[in-house]
């Protein structure tokens, strides 16, 4: 009984650690949702849901008729529209210099964006990559489109 015990306090411990290194490496949390979203990471898809943090490299996919709202660490929001799929290649932001770069992937689909501190300090850092163009962000607020 007592190998049990401590058999599954090992377990829940191991969980507890997996999810505390997700939540440091994260790059942003989920805000809204609606519809069915899904996170493909390290291979693997699975359901994405408020309050779900997303990690650098991860790919957000959201399906027909879903959408799902995604604040930064830098606070930049992203709205990922319905049918489109983005991937969140590279996220680096130093919050006590405010710098850092941002370059993701719009696959297909529509995605809104309203910049956050990276771009305040330097515009010239972050990028999105469609299929028919590198966008380099020098406003504020704007919207992609790549089709889909």
């Amino acid at each position: 009984m007592r190998i049990k015990s401590l058999a599954l306090s090992l377990v829940l411990a191991l969980a507890c650690a997996g999810a505390a290194q997700a939540a440091d490496d994260s790059i942003g949390q989920v805000k809204t949702k609606k519809g069915d979203v899904l996170v493909l990471r390290q291979g693997q898809a699975k359901p994405l849901n408020v309050g779900d943090h997303v990690l650098q490299s991860d790919t957000v996919k959201t399906e027909k008729g879903a959408s799902v709202g995604i604040t930064f660490l830098d606070n930049s929001m992203m709205s990922l529209r319905p049918a489109s799929e983005l991937a969140l290649d590279e996220f680096k932001f130093n919050s006590t210099t405010r710098e850092g770069v941002f370059n993701t992937r719009l696959a297909k689909g529509t995605l809104a964006v309203k910049s956050g501190q990276i771009v305040q300090q330097k515009p010239e850092t972050m990028h999105i990559r469609t299929p028919a163009a590198l966008l380099g962000v020098r406003g504020t607020e704007f919207v992609v489109n790549a089709g889909g």
